[in-house]
């Protein structure tokens, strides 16, 4: 049997322009919010409210790592429905391939300190 109303629910909590990107980005690792927030070039603020509605929609979970938190998709089927709209990572993308991750301009969280942004591209 299907679950029409959790198909919904899942659809009405991605289904905004940022909140999709959340998911796209999420889709390759978990993030904390000053990465999103350098990523997206959008406020902290309003990242962590689009945040809370993903979290709210069980759509996400948060993970805390020291001081940081950091954000992971906590629902398989986002990360599928962002794949068909959007096509499958590229193995260089993949979650699993550790080092593949580029630093954002403007974050300062652990995994960009570590990780220098590249000049060239």
């Amino acid at each position: 049997m299907r679950d029409y109303q959790g198909g919904a629910s899942l659809l009405k909590a991605i289904a905004h322009p940022v909140r999709l990107q959340i998911v796209d980005i999420l889709r390759r690792s978990p993030e904390c919010v000053c990465h999103l927030s350098a990523a997206l070039a959008r406020s902290q603020p309003y990242i962590s409210q689009q945040l809370a509605v993903l979290r709210s929609a069980g759509v996400i979970v948060d993970e805390r790592e020291g001081t940081n938190v950091f954000y992971r998709l906590s629902n398989a089927e986002a990360a599928h429905v962002v794949e068909a709209m959007f096509g499958s990572l590229p193995a260089a993308d993949a979650a699993s391939a550790p080092g593949n991750r580029q630093a954002v301009a403007g974050c300062t969280c652990p995994k960009c300190a570590d990780n220098p942004v590249s000049s060239g591209a």
